[in-house]
């Protein structure tokens, strides 16, 4: 099989670029999943989708692609679960991503975190979590076992979605993001009929728009925010804004505006962004040693409420 078909309509440069539509990006990405294609063509659909930039039935497609190749999950306790992809980890700033997962873990909100064990350039979560004591889920079972106990549960992208992953490492040969973490920030494998909530954010603003036309496209339940170097969590110096979309549609109610203006005041923060002084931070804070940042109790309350009207939307 080849997608050479597909590269001559997405890899024309920007402006002779024509979209895809739902159909056929799915049939493209599960192409590139199931290995069909070579080294070749996947770099260069990787470079062209950069250059393009992906439609939001782009990324339908190729959303609904890879959650047919994810590894099927436990379903979540009567409440909903929580997902927080997380794919940047840390480069200046702490990386608190365990932190937010801990919080909604600790009153009791299923937590399902993915993202990949280890970065060259960053402090992943996984390795915060490691260093926090908390064990990494390497089946389904694994995954139910960390809910049961009120933990938060990580899975890594390769277990979750071997293929997926293979795809974001093209990243390290080729040195450019692809498509597939645009994907893996919006992934929430589970049917629409289980109540979740996924957090999805953004680097750069002009992913805020594809993005939201996205979330409203598929009916998603979603928190979309401008991420702590691409985190899902909110920067703990400043409450950033919140959009909010239950089944698609913005919830004016639970969205929330950014704190603007000079601060007067920073949040303790870990003295190192290296994940055991990272998760030191972490558990003084779980113990009440050390406040919890306002931004991340204000997201936590927020991911509450929302995943509340997504149980209730789907009752």
């Amino acid at each position: 099989m080849s997608i050479a078909a597909y590269i001559k309509v997405i890899g024309r440069g920007k402006d002779g670029a024509r979209p895809l539509d739902t159909d056929q990006a799915r049939d493209l990405l599960n192409q590139v999943l199931d290995g069909h294609v070579t080294d070749l063509e996947v770099g260069a659909f990787a470079l062209a989708m950069r250059i393009k930039g992906e439609t939001v039935q782009e990324l339908d497609g190729f959303v609904q692609s890879t959650l047919a190749h994810c590894l099927p999950l436990p379903t979540p306790p009567a409440g909903g679960v929580v997902v927080l992809p997380s794919y940047n980890g840390a480069r200046k700033l702490p990386n608190l991503t365990a932190l937010l997962a801990c919080e909604l873990a600790r009153t009791g909100t299923a937590v399902l975190v993915h993202g990949p064990l280890k970065d060259p350039t960053r402090v992943t979560t996984a390795e915060v979590f490691q260093a926090l004591g908390l064990p990494l889920a390497s089946t389904a079972e694994e995954v139910d076992q960390a809910w049961q106990a009120r933990r938060p549960a990580f899975i890594d992208i390769a277990t979750l979605s071997p293929s997926l992953a293979r795809l974001l490492e093209v990243r390290w040969t080729i040195g450019l993001r692809n498509p597939g973490h645009t994907i893996a920030k919006l992934l929430a494998p589970w049917p629409a009929e289980v109540p979740s909530v996924r957090v999805v954010n953004h680097t750069h603003p002009e992913y805020a728009h594809s993005l939201t036309g996205y979330l409203g496209h598929t009916g998603a339940t979603a928190l979309l925010m401008r991420g702590t170097e691409g985190e899902p969590v909110a920067d703990a110096r400043r409450q950033p804004r919140f959009e909010v979309f239950i089944k698609g549609q913005r919830d004016a109610d639970l969205s929330r505006a950014p704190l603007e203006g000079v601060l007067t005041e920073l949040p303790a923060l870990p003295e190192s962004r290296d994940a055991a002084h990272t998760a030191a931070y972490i558990q003084a804070v779980l113990k009440g040693d050390t406040p919890l940042p306002a931004s991340i109790a204000a997201q936590a309350d927020c991911l509450r409420k929302a995943l509340l009207k997504a149980g209730a939307d789907t009752a």
